[in-house]
């Protein structure tokens, strides 16, 4: 089976076939950075990250863009109420983004655009937007002609029509029509502002986006993705201007992942439900959080929970249990275990499975399966009195390659080292020579308190993690 991805364009799952061989141009929106990210924020750049992490071990060259919008009312309103200005504010939540999708596995785009270092191709573009008809400046502000634009709500699956049904012009607004929407928005009192053709303002949000994509990847791309609330309208004025401009699709596949709700209410300010990202790393290891994440498909929403997150923990500590057993007793073993090859064949098998399961649009729920599989077969095997050096290898390259692509970390923090284990084992059984009872079951107690379970065989002292 080869890769396929749901479209939201096209509702449908469709062939990968990316517009230059073996090459993926990507496109994925970023936070709005005037506060910390919550765990809605977290989501997409956990769930893209995989989708780029899955492509480059396809054998992919991924080129990934990932933007940040830094200049917005919000920021406008927290700078005004810190008393500092905008950038300021940017770059204190543009580092604690950095910070905190950092701790969740998340690697950094291959370049990270703003929107205060695109300000000249953004008024370039829509220069170029009035000249072929589709925008028009008023009063220093300028609009998008959205009825200029044939297939307007192609994305969303929404006529004109219906769209135009509940559309308004708000107070202060001077476009022309109630579907248009801003480009350039003129600077009012006190507020950040860009010397422009229009005279002083800052752009739109929507135009911030479509002329970074632009200027980093070209007017087509492959793959354009963000949380399933940015379809319309901002990926739907997106496509409007974008294709306006270049005459050509702005890109092949639209993602767009599920929505989070808390305790199975939808997360809301208003609810006191907002769960920020920058708390809860403070109290969960952050590796748990995006196997939580990642547990579920990104499509599907995600009821987010206390006892769920404990619940993931507990997966996790299983899976990187069975992970660190393995790969200890390759430390010890040596020579042609019982039925290698039929142990092989698994450990294949299971690779093989888990590669079906991330072509299926990224089913990252599936190939967690997987691991889980990989460790209870793992832990079967490590029951044998003989295995075998490639058999036990063949297991830590696939616990592996799949944590690599879901972006897990398997080596257990604050824990002993194999070799401070391997000391205190043979310290312990110096002390039994001895006849110093009472210092080898001091280390026993030692060991288990780290969840470290000595077996005493005829072949020596076993030890593995509970």
């Amino acid at each position: 089976m080869s890769l396929v991805v749901y479209n939201t364009l096209s509702r449908k799952k469709e062939p990968f076939i990316p517009l230059e061989e073996g090459k993926v141009k990507m496109y994925v929106c970023g936070p709005t950075v005037y506060n910390y990210i919550h765990i809605g924020n977290a989501r997409p750049a956990i769930v893209f990250d995989t989708v780029r992490r899955y492509l480059e071990y396809s054998g992919y060259d991924v080129h990934f863009i990932s933007n940040f919008t830094d200049v917005d009312d919000k920021l406008i309103r927290v700078a005004n109420e810190t008393g500092t200005d905008v950038p300021t504010v940017a770059q204190k939540y543009i580092d604690a983004y950095h910070e905190d999708v950092c701790a969740l596995g998340v690697k950094k785009a291959d370049h990270h655009p703003r929107v205060m270092e695109t300000i000249p191709e953004i008024i370039t573009f829509i220069e170029q937007l009035i000249e072929k008809g589709f925008a028009y400046e008023a009063g220093g502000d300028v609009y998008f002609k959205t009825r200029n634009f044939n297939g307007y709500g192609k994305l969303s699956h929404q006529s004109i029509d219906d769209l135009r049904i509940g559309a308004r012009i708000e107070v202060g607004e001077k476009k022309n029509d109630p579907l248009d929407f801003a480009l350039w928005k003129a600077a009012k009192e006190g507020e950040i502002f860009w010397e422009s053709p229009w005279g002083k303002g800052r752009p739109g949000w929507h135009i911030e986006c479509s002329a970074m994509a632009k200027k980093y990847l070209g007017d087509s791309i492959d793959i354009h993705g963000g949380g399933q609330d940015l379809s319309f309208p901002h990926h739907e004025n997106e496509i409007a201007q974008s294709e306006a401009l270049n005459e050509a699709p702005m890109a092949k596949y639209w993602m767009h992942n599920g929505y989070i709700n808390i305790d199975n209410e939808k997360m809301s300010k208003s609810l006191g439900n907002f769960v920020l990202v920058h708390d809860m790393v403070k109290e969960h290891d952050p590796q748990v959080i995006r196997f939580f994440m990642l547990a579920v498909h990104y499509r599907n929403p995600i009821n987010f929970s206390k006892e769920l997150l404990e619940s993931a923990e507990a997966g996790l500590n299983r899976i990187r249990t069975a992970y660190e057993n393995v790969k200890h007793r390759l430390t010890v073993t040596a020579g042609l275990g019982t039925e290698e090859e039929a142990w092989l064949e698994k450990t294949a098998a299971l690779k093989a499975r888990f590669k079906k399961e991330m072509d299926d649009d990224f089913n990252t729920a599936n190939a967690i399966s997987v691991l889980f599989d990989a460790a209870k077969e793992a832990n079967v095997y490590l029951k044998e009195d003989n295995v075998s050096e490639k058999a036990l290898s063949s297991f830590i390259e696939l616990f592996e390659d799949i944590s690599g692509v879901l972006g897990i970390t398997l080596q257990k923090e604050a824990e002993l080292l194999d070799a401070d284990i391997d000391a205190l084992i043979q310290e312990r059984n110096e002390a039994r020579k001895q006849r110093n009872f009472a210092r080898a079951d001091e280390i026993r107690d030692l060991l288990k308190e780290q969840n470290i379970i000595l077996e005493d065989t005829a072949q020596g002292v076993r030890w593995k993690r509970a």
